[in-house]
């Protein structure tokens, strides 16, 4: 079983203890936790080493869920995975405890990448043809990114959508390096 497929069972148990009112702080929690382990590299090396104990970790955890006003049951669900060696799940258990947080508002998460920054208009246009494709509300994140050249990337959920220069670039590559 891979990362991924642990972290969302382990977000999927926390969203089940939860009440309507406590998705979003502990959504925000995640968030914050995650950001932390990816901008301190020793966040991360304190987790993740058997140097520090249980005791030191939990001080951590604690002194982090105080300050990002997580739930109580915040608190208990992070010293579950300090005991069974799984705080470096993090990254997973946040982004599909996001997942769920947005599907139980029907929403979801779409991410476009461009080779220009998209204007206004542009965006606006993307978002309406997105949410009348899929048939419900979209949360679009844009980014954007050079080297695309020109075109579009789209990613929603596991899927790809690469309508992008660079993208049919390295297609053509690879048919020609294959045969």
């Amino acid at each position: 079983m891979n990362q991924s497929t642990i972290g969302r069972r382990y977000a999927s148990a926390l969203f089940q203890l939860l009440d309507e009112s406590g998705i979003e702080p502990a959504r925000n929690s995640l968030g914050s936790l995650t950001k932390g382990l990816e901008d301190t590299p020793a966040l991360k090396h304190v987790l993740a080493s058997p140097v520090f104990t249980y005791e030191e970790k939990q001080a951590v955890l604690e002194e982090i869920c105080q300050r990002t006003q997580a739930p109580p049951i915040m608190r208990d669900f992070l010293n579950q995975l300090l005991k069974n060696n799984r705080a470096v799940l993090l990254p997973d258990i946040s982004q599909a405890f996001s997942n769920l947080a947005d599907e139980r508002k029907g929403i979801q998460q779409v991410h476009v990448i461009s080779a220009k920054a998209l204007d206004t208009t542009e965006q606006t246009q993307v978002t309406q043809e997105l949410t009348s494709s899929l048939g419900h509300a979209v949360d679009v994140v844009y980014e954007v990114q050079p080297a695309l050249i020109s075109g579009l990337k789209i990613h929603i959920g596991s899927q790809v959508f690469d309508n992008t220069v660079l993208g049919r670039l390295t297609s053509m590559q690879d048919q020609l390096t294959k045969g």
